[in-house]
């Protein structure tokens, strides 16, 4: 199994420094024709614009969304973003999760948090049933799961941080920041 990390502009080298910890190969993608190599994509925290328009001046917007409708992508932070149908404003999206999306919902960069969240999806992977511990960072909120999309981690007061909709999978928060890598083996397990 090979995954790729959308390598234009982010965290992504924190992913790919995650994946071969856990014994993944990896690939970093920046043109089209390297997406043909790969089992699944993640696209990484960053500047949700920025990746949306070099995305587009690298003619990737099409091959990603295409790639998107036959195999797993995670998007994490302002890969979520890139991955939504809706962020109510005008920039570049792939489209393909049916979620709405707030960006920077809980404020600036001073505003950044960590904090403890059940996650039940990930037992499917790991016998480890402590929370999981998430660190958000100019996070956009997950405002509303519509059609097949599922919320899979909520914050306390019910917001949702995390979902999933059948092999696509978006977080608010950065789980390549942390030294758990339940969630990068969960996108494995929908990979494999």
């Amino acid at each position: 199994m090979k995954i790729g990390v959308l390598a234009l502009q982010g965290d992504f080298a924190e992913h790919i420094a995650m994946l071969k910890r856990i014994g993944v190969m990896t690939a970093e993608i920046r043109l089209p024709d390297q997406l043909g190599d790969i089992d699944g994509l993640i696209i990484p925290g960053g500047e949700s614009t920025t990746i949306g328009k070099l995305a587009s001046d690298y003619h990737l917007i099409e091959p990603l969304r295409n790639f998107g409708l036959e195999k797993p992508v995670w998007g994490t932070c302002a890969g979520a973003i890139f991955l939504s149908k809706d962020v109510k404003r005008q920039q570049p999206l792939l489209g393909l999760m049916d979620i709405q999306i707030e960006r920077n919902a809980f404020g600036r960069q001073v505003n950044s948090f960590e904090t403890d969240l059940d996650i039940p999806a990930l037992r499917s992977v790991s016998a480890d049933e402590n929370p999981y511990h998430a660190v958000f960072i100019r996070a956009p909120l997950i405002e509303e799961v519509e059609g097949e999309a599922e919320a899979l981690a909520n914050l306390p007061d019910g917001r949702i941080v995390a979902a999933q909709q059948g092999r696509l999978l978006a977080t608010s928060f950065h789980p390549e920041l942390t030294l758990d890598d339940r969630f990068h083996r969960f996108f494995i397990a929908l990979a494999g």
